[in-house]
């Protein structure tokens, strides 16, 4: 795991976010947080579980503290949830440009999920851990956006280099 590796891959995951967040300004504040189904129910829901996973892995990699586990609640609308995950993407680009290769393969953190058992992973592993964490998720919130109506378009990774290429 390379930085290069990680900025291109963190690169793909925000161009994916701009083109849903693009289709997700056109909701209603009522259809972005109405419960749907779903791991979370609403769109808004996910967004901010997303938003809050990736700054927590962030800050357990040595990145800006993030406190508590961000709540959907305090983000009403769609507006508020995009001004903040402004600055979660400048801070992990940020975090991505201060590191080298080495600090990837050679820092291990320890973290838990839940009340399970202690575990270890690199700063590469967890970073690239919370990059596909957020593909997981984009899925989750184009189906529900299919529910409401609306046509996500197409996220693939394949798509980002087809447009990047050229």
């Amino acid at each position: 795991m390379t930085v290069n590796d990680l900025r291109a891959l963190y690169d793909y995951c925000y161009w994916a976010n701009a083109r849903l967040f693009d289709v997700i300004s056109r909701l209603t504040t009522e259809q972005f947080t109405r419960n749907l189904s779903g791991s979370y129910g609403s769109i808004r829901n996910t967004m901010v579980h997303m938003m809050s996973t990736e700054w927590g892995w962030l800050e357990r990699c040595g990145g800006p503290k993030r406190g508590p586990r961000l709540n959907a609640a305090d983000f009403p609308d769609f507006a508020s949830v995009t001004r903040q995950w402004k600055q979660v993407e400048s801070q992990i680009r940020g975090f991505l440009a201060a590191q080298r290769d080495e600090d990837f393969d050679r820092d291990m953190v320890e973290f838990a999920l839940g009340a399970g058992p202690a575990q270890t992973l690199t700063i590469g592993q967890m970073m690239h851990h919370a990059a596909v964490h957020g593909v997981h998720h984009r899925g989750q919130i184009a189906l529900l956006l299919r529910e409401l109506g609306y046509s996500p378009g197409d996220c693939d990774i394949l798509f980002y280099y087809a447009e990047t290429r050229r």
